[in-house]
């Protein structure tokens, strides 16, 4: 009587624990193995960061399987009052955010939040809710209004100032509205009105941010001082060579000449001991994982659901896309992690829960009606 019960518990629990997508929780477990594998070399000197990145890779696929639980539906339900939210929280950041590097960031809740961070998921979220309430009679205005709802955010984000994560969640949010059937005419006029407020774009950035650009196109103008993340994490990438020095034999992370070594220029390090055959490993994993992300949303069963799955995989993208061209040298250095790659807390938080909304939709995809 006692194992039939069991084996009948089992029965009602078991929907609840196989709720991983086999294929992409594998891609993800990869990138994760690799950035411990690599952040225990980048933190050599560094106590705890290994242990804490275990806490915080825990926390993530807790996240992530709660998430993966949720359904569709009720993701569309709480689109609105997520978004909200999110926004309220950004509101109240520019108000009383705690102020670090000289960017107020954080919120300080007994722990500090970056509300930034959720608005990466919420603004693709309310957009997807947004198109699929108007699925099938959009017309130039929804676009507009779409435009509206990404511009708030993004201009609290920018305000802070972070323009990386602003540049993200532009990017997630452009993702959704161009998925929604943006038409390759209000692209192209899109892109003219964006080249012709380049001059206006310039004017309002903060002296950083042009420090910036100007020392992508020339590093070594400032080679000790602007130039010096560029110039170093680029020699890093060149001296690996084919093979790479080897694991924990990176001389310039290990002299301390690669920046946020452990965070934002961890490419750089992986880069040096692993050399052009690593980056080939690890780029094909990145096109697996976006790979997956597109097939989930190509077989997803609805307008939102679709246009959900797409933004967050293009997400994904960026994110990769940004730090690897950024620690290049062929993109401007801005705060972007390498996608369950670098150290950190709330960027890889953000990053389960997108791949649990990926998780619900896949396994979501026959109970949703259409």
């Amino acid at each position: 009587m006692r194992i039939n019960e069991r084996r009948s518990l089992w029965r009602r629990l078991r929907p609840y624990f196989t709720v991983f997508d086999g294929p992409l929780a594998l891609i993800i477990i990869l990138l994760l193995s690799t950035g411990l594998v690599t952040l225990y070399s980048a933190g050599i000197g560094i106590p705890g960061k290994v242990e804490d990145q275990l806490r915080n890779i825990v926390m993530s696929f807790l996240v992530m399987w709660m998430v993966a639980n949720i359904s569709p539906q009720t993701m569309m339900r709480i689109a609105v009052p997520v978004y909200i939210v999110a926004v309220l929280l950004l509101v109240a950041v520019a108000l009383f955010g705690t102020i670090k590097l000289g960017a107020r960031r954080w919120l300080h809740v007994g722990i500090d939040i970056q509300p930034s961070e959720f608005m990466k998921i919420a603004m693709p979220l309310m957009l997807a809710w947004f198109f699929q309430q108007r699925a099938g009679q959009l017309r130039w205005h929804s676009y507009a209004i779409a435009a509206v709802l990404l511009a708030i955010p993004v201009g609290l984000i920018a305000k802070q100032p972070d323009l990386g994560t602003a540049l993200l969640v532009v990017a997630a949010g452009f993702s959704v509205i161009f998925l929604a059937g943006l038409s390759w005419k209000a692209l192209a006029g899109l892109a003219v009105a964006v080249g012709a407020s380049l001059p206006v774009v310039w004017s309002v950035l903060h002296d950083y941010q042009r420090e910036r650009v100007m020392t992508l196109i020339d590093p070594t103008s400032d080679p000790l001082g602007k130039g010096f993340h560029i110039i170093q994490s680029t020699i890093a990438v060149g001296s690996g060579g084919i093979t790479g020095k080897g694991w924990t034999h990176g001389t310039q992370a290990h002299l301390e000449f690669i920046p946020e070594r452990t965070t934002d220029f961890i490419f750089a390090v992986f880069s040096e001991e692993f050399g052009l055959a690593g980056n080939l490993v690890l780029m094909l994993l990145y096109l697996l994982l976006i790979g997956r992300g597109l097939m989930i949303a190509a077989n997803a069963p609805n307008f939102f659901t679709r246009l959900l799955a797409g933004a967050i995989t293009m997400i994904y993208f960026t994110y990769a896309f940004v730090n690897m061209g950024m620690v290049s040298g062929i993109l401007p250095v801005v705060g972007v992690p390498l996608p369950f790659m670098s150290y950190g807390g709330t960027a890889l938080l953000t990053l389960g829960l997108g791949a649990g909304i990926l998780m619900s939709i896949q396994r979501h995809r026959k109970l949703v009606q259409t």
